[in-house]
């Protein structure tokens, strides 16, 4: 790509990203629009996705004829997160979070209005970013069969043609193309409609008239470039089908302020806009290689951005998003290892180019901070550098499905983090066998528990799961009140309720057991996922798992933990299954209807999930 090494007479002077936010917001404020705030980057209403990735997400009850309060003219830039282009991060213009410059037509002004203020503010030399309309370029909607799923033909755009050479667009800088352009929808089911899109030719010595072949051409060299795109919302799909028309025509409009600032502030890539300048400073200590540290400093911004909106680290969702991130971020980190004080100047670094305009970042820096470090230094580095050990023995060659699982089972070390690995080293990683070893160590488990658990479990059924996973609970927090002497000597678990025998010398107080619940129901309210290693017995009983009865165990053996990592579960037994996927799939209080003597320092529990 050859981004803007020349000089651009039309660009006045030099804008900051603060400078392209308030003259975006400024233009349209004098044009009769009212500024929104930005939504969270977690959707509010809506199932179907796991962070706003589009402006127009936290609008879409208003797109569909919704009124919204503060009127039909609205304006705004919104945090946004797509992790779909994750391993193209690092290069030129990719990134997992963005922010999104838009302005809003709800049943109000349409085409024209909207097309000629897009010209308007790319070209202003006065109101907007004073950019050269000799380097523009417009796409426009060719129609296209595709969109009409049987149910209705969508035409060529050639009202907004007429519209564009009229807002001062040369008709041959004009091109048609099909749905896979110019053809946006969010998903599935909701508004949707033709747009229209503006390129900028960032070549030095500028490209000039293009013929339609040459501009395709240019898109796919990265000659031009996407700097904002006109939805005209139209129409309303149901089950992937265009059904009908919206009750009102909309206007949605997005530029990626990323993008913008590549542009008008004559860099090549987004890495070296001042959105990046001091998060860049502290990675280039982190890492010799420049890619990486743009990852660096791509996903510690999103998890920034992530946790101040109050996702955390998890297995599940977007929990798993954030800790990919970090865990990925991690990877591309020299020696593989980063301290609490490196932590917090990545952390002050984006806090302090935002803080002015997210104050929830500077709220919630330390705890930001806190959580990060919890997940890097506490958590991940001990199985990082023990999984890159057991890595390097086996990265000879080809990395084989049965060796990525025993990364995976015996190390805890994510396939993706595999695979990572692999690719610095020019290998391959058989993820299918990986899939096929993971569903044969499933089927054991299953058919281990059917005969461990016979006398213990009266049966698989959702409830009696939901008991198993409550008693390693109940043990682990025995333990924790009454102390580790605390051993379990049998359970038995219908249905209606569940049995836990324990070792213990004198009879629960009511404190006590106050306690016991109050851990167990706090930890259910955690939501923790609860995950299953295969690992040699001498592995397993290095990570502390409990194991008693004086059981005769194989050379391989299951152990289940309650928490993020084995090495920070809450709870950690020898067993073999089956439980639920995540403490939260327990229905119910715990409560403990009755604690006796069973025999001589041996208690017995029976509790209930109510």
């Amino acid at each position: 790509m050859h981004f803007l090494s020349f000089n651009f007479s039309a660009i006045l002077l030099f804008m900051k990203s603060e400078e392209i936010r308030k003259r975006f917001l400024e233009f349209f404020i004098k044009r009769g629009h009212v500024i929104i705030p930005s939504s969270s980057l977690v959707p509010e209403n809506d199932p179907s996705v796991l962070f706003n990735t589009a402006g127009m997400q936290p609008l879409v009850p208003y797109l569909l004829g919704e009124p919204h309060p503060l009127g039909t003219r609205l304006a705004d830039v919104q945090k946004c997160v797509r992790t779909i282009d994750i391993d193209d991060v690092g290069d030129a213009t990719h990134a997992t979070f963005f922010e999104m410059l838009g302005n809003w037509s709800l049943g109000d002004y349409f085409k024209e209005d909207a097309i000629k203020w897009s010209y308007e503010l790319l070209t202003s030399k006065s109101e907007g970013f004073g950019l050269d309309p000799k380097r523009l370029y417009v796409t426009v909607f060719a129609g296209d069969p595709r969109t009409s799923q049987g149910q209705m033909n969508v035409p060529r755009d050639e009202e907004s043609v007429k519209i564009w050479i009229e807002a001062g667009m040369p008709k041959n800088r004009i091109y048609y193309l099909g749905a896979d352009k110019n053809w946006w929808q969010a998903g599935e089911n909701g508004p949707c409609g033709p747009d229209s899109e503006m390129y900028y030719d960032v070549t030095k010595e500028g490209l000039g008239d293009l013929t339609h072949e040459q501009f395709v051409e240019a898109d796919e060299k990265r000659q031009v470039v996407e700097i904002w795109n006109d939805v005209f919302m139209e129409y309303v799909k149901k089950d992937g089908k265009i059904v009908g028309k919206l009750p009102k025509k909309n206007v949605d409009t997005g530029a990626g302020l990323e993008r913008l600032a590549v542009v008008i502030q004559k860099k090549d890539n987004i890495y070296d806009t001042d959105l990046f300048t001091e998060i860049m400073s502290v990675t280039k200590m982190l890492s010799p290689d420049t890619k990486s540290q743009r990852i660096i400093a791509d996903h510690f911004r999103t998890a920034v951005f992530m946790i101040g909106d109050g996702v955390f680290p998890s297995n599940t969702d977007r929990g798993y998003v954030l800790r990919r991130l970090l865990r990925r971020a991690m990877m591309h980190i020299d020696q593989y290892s980063i301290s609490d004080s490196q932590i917090d100047l990545l952390v002050s670094a984006v806090v302090s180019k935002y803080k002015s305009i997210y104050e929830n970042l500077s709220a919630k820096k330390e705890e930001i901070t806190k959580e990060i470090g919890k997940e890097l230094v506490e958590k991940f580095s001990r199985t990082l550098k023990r999984g890159v050990k057991e890595f390097e023995k086996l990265s000879g060659s080809d990395i084989s499905g049965a060796d990525a699982f025993t990364l995976f089972s015996s190390c805890g070390f994510p396939l993706e983090i595999t695979e990572e690995l692999a690719k610095k080293k020019g290998i391959k990683v058989d993820r299918v066998g990986f899939v096929k070893e993971f569903e044969k160590h499933q089927e054991l488990s299953r058919k281990g528990a059917e005969g461990k658990f016979k006398g213990g479990l009266a049966d698989m059924s959702e409830k009696v799961v939901e008991y198993h996973t409550a008693t390693h609970l109940l043990h682990q927090a025995l333990r924790d009140v009454l102390g580790t002497h605390v051993q379990q000597k049998g359970s038995n678990i219908t249905e209606q309720r569940l049995r836990f025998d324990f070792a213990h010398t004198a009879k629960m107080t009511l404190d006590e057991i106050k306690k016991v619940e109050d851990i167990v129901n706090e930890k259910i309210q955690s939501a923790l996922p609860v995950e299953r290693l295969v690992m040699s017995k001498e592995e397993a009983e290095k990570t502390g798992a409990l194991h008693f009865f004086g059981e005769k165990y194989g050379e391989q053996v299951s152990v289940y933990f309650v928490g993020n990592s084995p090495e920070s579960a809450y709870s950690k037994e020898f067993c073999g299954g089956p439980h639920v996927k995540n403490t939260s799939d327990l229905k119910g209080t715990f409560k403990i209807l009755k604690e006796e003597a069973v025999g001589e320092g041996v208690r017995r529990i029976k509790a209930v999930l109510l």
